[in-house]
């Protein structure tokens, strides 16, 4: 049996619109996000996997809604700046050890022309939309390039700000702030839409949403994820250490997706640990308009999104759901019969009822 939920209107696209069902049971998996109509909210998030064109053709055929393009990085383009002036410079010894600090052109996958390149490339490809993605962590120059990245022809940008703190002595507030700046900072560069992937580690996350989306946030992308170096025993060297996200990983977004629904303007989208139809039916539920997938695209292949989305459509026919729209948000807090589910009473229950003390 359905649960209860809001909006219960199908939510029709015309060019779009994914009819499956048997019987005369018809079904709209379509979404909205960012403005931007998809025919379903399976996204494959910023990853090398979008290094290649014939790759993005194959998410675009195995049912992928829009691409996330892999980053550009804040210090791409800082590097791009310095050996300009290098050249400029070359025999003055104005700052003999600059270029020292960045890692060599070689070790990036392509320089800011080529991502501008890669964007128009990909527009031509394919018929989904194209969202690029820039990394930075600070103020500057850089932020400018988002003005480039929406005349190669982007249908809207995620900003990726990996802000990693080390100064014992640099308050919280001051790292919130460099966050609203930055985001300000590119919603004045363009016109085309704008999502933060934004940190979890925040004091107040809810409050921090609602500073994104006071500054124009079209979405928020919950979560970034830090990557944590590891130490080589044997070479006695830090170094980095990727892991693929587990299932695990999703419940953070989950629950903080369940508390934001409702309570600000901002699209909101899930990214982290998802790999099954059912994920995504849960994030869905919360209140997420899309779900980005990432390590179960590595693990499993692009044409996995085939698979979670057969599974989606099995689970909704079976309960008789018609769209995704009918669901969105149906279990957030604001919607859920018990929304003392998402807070402190609910941890209490977990601890003293489930696990032996």
């Amino acid at each position: 049996m359905k649960t209860e939920c809001l909006g219960r209107d199908s939510f029709r696209i015309s060019h779009s619109e994914i009819r499956i069902g048997k019987g005369d049971m018809k079904m709209d998996i379509s979404t909205e996000y960012m403005g931007m109509k998809l025919r379903s909210p399976l996204v494959p998030s910023a990853s090398s996997l979008s290094d290649d064109v014939d790759n993005i053709r194959h998410m675009e055929d195995a049912g992928a809604s829009a691409v996330v393009l892999y980053s550009l990085f804040e210090e791409q383009l800082s590097l791009e700046s310095y050996e300009l002036n290098y050249h400029l410079t070359q025999g003055t010894d104005s700052f003999a050890e600059a270029l020292t600090y960045f890692p060599e052109p070689e070790e990036f996958r392509v320089g800011p022309e080529g991502y501008l390149e890669h964007i128009r490339k990909a527009k031509e490809a394919v018929d989904i939309p194209v969202i690029a993605s820039l990394n930075g962590r600070s103020i500057g120059g850089w932020t400018d390039f988002a003005r480039q990245i929406e005349q190669a022809g982007a249908d809207a940008l995620e900003l990726n700000i990996y802000f990693v703190p080390t100064d014992l002595d640099l308050a919280g507030s001051q790292i919130e702030r460099v966050y609203v700046d930055v985001l300000r900072e590119v919603k004045s560069e363009v016109s085309i839409p704008v999502a933060i992937k934004t940190s979890a580690f925040f004091s107040n996350i809810g409050n921090m949403a609602k500073q994104f989306d006071e500054q124009g946030a079209d979405a928020l992308v919950l979560f970034n994820r830090f990557y944590q170096p590891d130490i080589d025993l044997d070479a006695l060297e830090v170094r980095p250490s990727i892991i693929l996200s587990t299932p695990f990983a999703m419940r953070v977004p989950l629950n903080w997706i369940g508390i934001l629904h409702g309570r600000i303007k901002a699209d909101l989208a899930a990214t982290r640990g998802i790999y099954t139809g059912e994920d995504v039916l849960k994030i869905l539920m919360a209140g997420a308009k899309v779900s980005q997938l990432c390590s179960c695209l590595f693990k499993h292949g692009i044409d996995h999104i085939k698979t979670i989305e057969h599974s989606m459509v099995q689970w909704m026919e079976e309960h008789e759901y018609e769209s995704v729209k009918q669901m969105q948000g149906s279990m957030s807090q604001i919607n859920c019969p018990h929304p003392e589910a998402f807070e402190r009473a609910q941890y209490m229950k977990a601890l003293t009822t489930q696990i032996p003390l």
